[in-house]
């Protein structure tokens, strides 16, 4: 007992030291993101979706539901959901993303909440106001605490409510180069992982003041039992072997089909991960 209190002590501490890392580089790509082919917010402003069809199927019919997005980023997924009808609120930790968030919604007409604030501790106002609760891509390797990230997600929700949870699956994220392979990230959760890449997956010649990023592994195994832990109910689980977007340039393989692949002696692993958790 006296260990396992000792390893979430300093599990707490490296959460603590990694938030502002984190934040300050959010801060940095919530500043450039945007102005960018990979979020096509002129499109998105001309009525273009930028959601996918995978959390769209996932999440279904969405109009008139009251819907959080987690780690919303400079919102304009949130927005999407906006679009076909839902009452959504963002939260997402960078002050600079959030300003942007509520900038696009006035640009693009479209009435959404925006909150500021670390997933790990959000407002207790949002306890049991959401119908739908919803987090996609690039998502759960910026949390060092995932039974605090599935509590979070379960206490935001109504009782019968929904968790939809897409992200890249755990084996693509261990991948650095396909061929010849590298791998440069664990499977599992083994601890903090200190990355200064340059540029951003939206912009790989940008330059951040802040490249510095702290990231965790998670298996699946790992995802699934936090959210069972934090009272969810889980319905589906799914393990994609193409994605409609490239989710490591680089790594993926792009078909005749336009669909992206992860090819490795001759078999196809899993691109993406999903899944879908009831409350109560």
């Amino acid at each position: 007992m006296e260990h396992e209190q000792e390893y979430e002590r300093a599990r707490t501490r490296a959460v603590e030291a990694a938030t502002p890392v984190n934040r300050r580089n959010w801060d940095d790509r919530a500043r450039v993101h945007g102005q960018d082919r990979y979020y096509d917010v002129a499109g998105f402003l001309a009525g273009a979706s930028p959601l996918r069809t995978l959390e769209r199927r996932l999440c279904e019919d969405v109009a008139g539901r009251d819907l959080l997005h987690l780690q919303c980023h400079f919102g304009l997924d949130t927005l999407g959901w906006v679009r076909l009808g839902a009452r959504a609120v963002g939260l997402d930790f960078s002050p600079v993303a959030i300003t942007r968030a509520r900038e696009l919604a006035r640009e693009a007409g479209l009435p959404a909440t925006f909150v500021c604030a670390d997933v790990l501790a959000p407002p207790a106002d949002l306890a049991g106001r959401f119908d739908l609760v919803v987090a996609t891509y690039g998502v759960l390797c910026w949390i060092g605490a995932m039974d605090r990230w599935a509590r979070t997600a379960a206490n935001a929700l109504r009782p019968g409510g929904r968790l939809v949870l897409v992200d890249g699956h755990p084996l693509m994220q261990m991948f650095d180069r396909r061929d010849p392979l590298v791998l440069d990230f664990p499977y599992g959760d083994d601890g903090p992982h200190r990355f200064a890449g340059v540029g951003t997956y939206a912009d790989p010649q940008a330059v951040l003041a802040h490249p510095e990023t702290v990231q965790w592994a998670h298996s699946v195994g790992e995802i699934v039992t936090a959210l069972c832990r934090a009272g969810l109910r889980v319905v589906e689980v799914a393990e994609h072997l193409d994605s409609e977007a490239d989710e490591r340039p680089g790594v993926l393989v792009a078909g005749d089909d336009g669909r992206w692949r992860l090819p490795v002696a001759g078999q196809n692993l899993p691109v993406l991960l999903s899944v879908v958790a009831v409350k109560g």
